[in-house]
């Protein structure tokens, strides 16, 4: 490994430590009783250090990955150019999924602090709307349509998203006897049906 890859490595590692240490933190001590000096103090790191990764706790929960994360939009464009728009974006989630059930324990944890913390709703919503908004112009470009003007972009970027809150909740409730990409499918698979009415 080059010495650039072993510094993206290191950091990689420091990055992963301070978001473990925050979820661990959080259920340990309530959200708010979490500071950013336990953080450090815990993933044995400096104050300094974690804002290398980080601008703030929050930022630490809700991008473990850090908030430059690959985006859905980018999985999507880079599906193979002939495949149909449903089929590239179930192989897109299916990455994402695959990457977050490989800790089922921490996934089930970060589900569960996260959705108790009301005021991250309004966090939340906004990068659910940002991301959203930019898998429907990465929808409209393999559609050839306008995610401004054309309705299918935005509405089906919408659809995915509730999609996959509902694989979620459902993976979640189920304590991930399902796994998350059966589930998912379950959900397109249902949509790609006109979402047909219970016993019909």
């Amino acid at each position: 490994m080059t010495e650039r890859g072993l510094r993206e490595r290191k950091k990689a590692d420091t990055r992963a430590a301070l978001a473990a240490a925050t979820l661990r933190l959080a259920i340990e001590l309530g959200w708010e009783n979490v500071t950013v000096e336990a953080i450090a103090a815990a993933a044995d790191v400096s104050y300094r250090t974690f804002f290398n990764h980080f601008s703030a706790k929050e930022e630490a929960l809700l991008f473990p990955a850090g908030a430059d994360r690959p985006r859905l939009s980018a999985r999507l464009r880079a599906q193979p150019a002939g495949t149909g728009v449903l089929a590239a974006a179930r192989a897109a989630l299916h990455e994402d999924l695959t990457v977050l059930e490989s800790d089922p324990a921490a996934l089930r944890d970060w589900i569960t602090v996260v959705a108790g913390i009301p005021a991250l709703l309004p966090r939340l919503v906004e990068i659910g709307a940002a991301d959203e908004r930019e898998v429907a112009v990465a929808i409209a470009e393999r559609t050839s349509q306008d995610a401004g003007t054309d309705l299918y972009p935005g509405l089906l970027a919408a659809v995915l998203s509730a999609a996959v809150r509902v694989t979620f909740s459902r993976w979640h409730v189920q304590r991930g006897a399902v796994p998350l990409t059966a589930l998912l499918d379950e959900s397109l698979d249902a949509l790609a049906a006109g979402l047909p009415e219970p016993g019909h």
